[in-house]
C-alpha cells in the first residue's frame, strides 16, 4: 500500500469518533462463509421435467437474491458508518476569555507579626488577617491568572501566574513572617513582578501590593520601579495595612495618635504613576472592603485558543441505511409479483 493511500485512510478515520466499529464490516460475510447452510427437508412431487424447473427456479432466486442482498449489504455498510459516528469539523471559533494577569505581593517583614488585628472576635497578627482576606479574594477571581510574590529583605515568587487558585492559596497559607527577611524591599518586589508580567501576552496586567512599612531594603527604589511598571503597562494598587500599634509600657500597649510607620506618600505616588489606586486599611474590616472594591475591577476581553467544533453527521448514513434495508426486504416480493 502506498504512502498516499495510508495518508488517505488516516484522514478518513480521523473524522470518526469510534473508527474501530468499522472492523464489523466483514462480519456478515464471515458468518455466511463459516456457518453451515440450513437445508429444508420436505416431500416433493417428482416430475419428468423437474430438473429443468429447478434450473429456472435457481436462476430466478439468484437474480432476486443478488439484487436484494446488494441492497442489504449497502445498508449494512452505511449502518456501520453511522455507528462509527462520522464527524465534520466546523469553522474555527475563538471564544472570548475574561480575565487578567494579576500578581499579589505580600509583605512578610517582621512587623507583620504585630497582633493588632481582629477577625471573627479573635485577635490575630497582621499576616494571619491578611491571609484570611486574600483567601476570600482568590475565591472570587474565577478566570484570572494569579501569581503570588512575597518580600522582606528580598523578593521571591512563590507561585507563577496560574489559573489554579488553590495552589496560590496553599502557598499563601504556608507563608510565615520573616520568610524573606525582616526588612521591606518594596522596590525589588515591584521590579520582579514587572519582569514576570513582561513575559506574558498583552492584556490587563495588575499588581496588588500589601505592606505595613517603608522601603528600607533592596537595590531598586520604589519610585524607579513604578516608572518601569508604567512603561510595561502594569497597573499597581498599593495597600498600606496596619493598626495604631502605640507604645508598650510595663507590658501594656498604650494607644497613640497617628498611623503606623507606613510611607503613604510613596505608596500613593506609585499607584498614581501607574494608573492604580492607593488604599489604607487600619483594621481587618477596612481590608475586606478594599479587596471587595478591587474585586469589581472591570476585566479585559481576551481571545481564547482557537477551536473547531465537531458536527455529528451520523443521521445521514443512518437514514440511508434504513431506506436501503427496506428496499432489500421488499425487492424479492416485488420481483415475484
Amino acid at each position: 500500500m502506498s504512502m498516499l493511500a495510508i495518508a488517505n485512510w488516516d484522514g478518513l478515520f480521523s473524522d470518526f469518533a469510534w473508527p474501530w466499529i468499522l472492523l464489523a464490516l466483514p462480519l456478515p460475510w464471515l458468518a455466511h462463509l463459516l456457518l453451515p447452510v440450513r437445508r429444508q427437508r420436505s416431500d416433493a412431487l417428482k416430475v419428468p421435467y423437474g430438473r429443468h424447473l429447478e434450473v429456472i427456479e435457481e436462476q430466478q432466486r439468484r437474480g432476486a437474491a443478488a439484487t436484494g442482498n446488494g441492497w442489504i449489504w449497502a445498508a449494512w455498510v452505511l449502518l456501520c458508518l453511522a455507528a462509527a459516528r462520522p464527524q465534520q469539523l466546523g469553522e474555527p471559533v475563538e471564544p472570548p476569555q475574561r480575565g487578567r494577569q494579576m500578581m499579589l505581593a505580600v509583605d512578610l517583614s517582621g512587623s507583620m507579626s504585630e497582633p493588632d488585628m481582629e477577625l471573627g472576635g479573635r485577635v490575630m497578627d497582621r499576616l494571619t488577617a491578611a491571609k484570611a482576606v486574600l483567601s476570600d479574594f482568590l475565591a472570587r477571581r474565577a478566570g484570572d491568572r494569579i501569581g503570588l510574590l512575597v518580600f522582606g529583605d528580598r523578593a521571591y515568587v512563590l507561585t507563577p501566574l496560574t489559573l489554579d487558585h488553590d495552589s496560590v492559596r496553599d502557598q499563601l497559607r504556608d507563608s510565615v513572617v520573616q520568610l524573606a527577611g525582616r526588612e521591606t524591599a518594596m522596590g525589588d518586589a515591584i521590579g520582579l513582578v514587572v519582569k514576570r508580567l513582561r513575559e506574558q501576552p498583552e492584556g490587563d496586567r495588575v499588581l496588588i501590593l500589601l505592606t505595613d512599612g517603608v522601603n528600607n531594603a533592596g537595590s531598586l527604589d520604589p519610585l524607579k520601579a513604578a516608572e518601569i511598571a508604567k512603561a510595561e503597562h502594569v497597573r499597581v494598587y498599593t495597600i498600606g495595612f496596619g493598626g495604631n500599634r502605640g507604645m508598650a509600657l510595663f507590658g501594656i500597649r498604650l494607644p497613640v495618635t497617628g498611623r503606623d510607620n507606613i510611607d503613604e506618600p510613596t505608596l500613593r505616588q506609585i499607584a498614581d504613576q501607574t494608573g492604580g489606586r492607593f488604599f489604607r486599611a487600619g483594621n481587618t474590616k477596612e481590608l475586606v472592603a478594599i479587596y471587595a472594591e478591587l474585586n469589581r475591577l472591570e476585566p479585559v476581553d481576551m481571545k481564547g485558543a482557537s477551536i473547531r467544533p465537531r458536527i455529528e453527521c451520523y443521521p445521514v448514513p443512518l437514514a440511508m441505511a434504513a431506506g436501503l434495508a427496506l428496499l432489500g426486504f421488499l425487492w424479492p416480493k416485488r420481483d415475484g409479483a
